[in-house]
């Protein structure tokens, strides 16, 4: 069996339970998942949402921009030098985690 027929196949209540993982951090029993675990449910859960066409908004990760979308806060928004007068570069700082 392939890794495509496995997300294919996989139930609804498994994807359910990847997911509740990998926001916790540890498995339903309550065991810690490893980087390594959460890395490879991360993949089987974005798969499984592409191939069974779940809505944007309910994937994992989907940020909902509201209404910040289309504006300098919207990080998708790419300015070119000189678009944006209004805007100083340096009132930004830039976090990192």
């Amino acid at each position: 069996m392939t890794y495509e027929q496995l997300i294919e196949r996989l139930d609804p209540t498994v994807y359910r339970n990847l997911r509740q993982a990998i926001e916790l951090g540890k498995w339903p029993d309550g065991r810690k998942m490893t980087a390594e675990q959460r890395e490879i449910s991360l993949e089987a859960v974005i798969y499984y949402e592409n191939r069974h066409n779940i809505p944007e908004e309910e994937r994992v990760g989907y940020l909902d921009r509201g209404a910040k979308a289309g504006t300098a806060c919207d990080p998708s928004v790419q300015f070119r030098q000189g678009d944006r007068p209004d805007v100083d570069p340096d009132q930004f700082v830039e976090v990192k985690s």
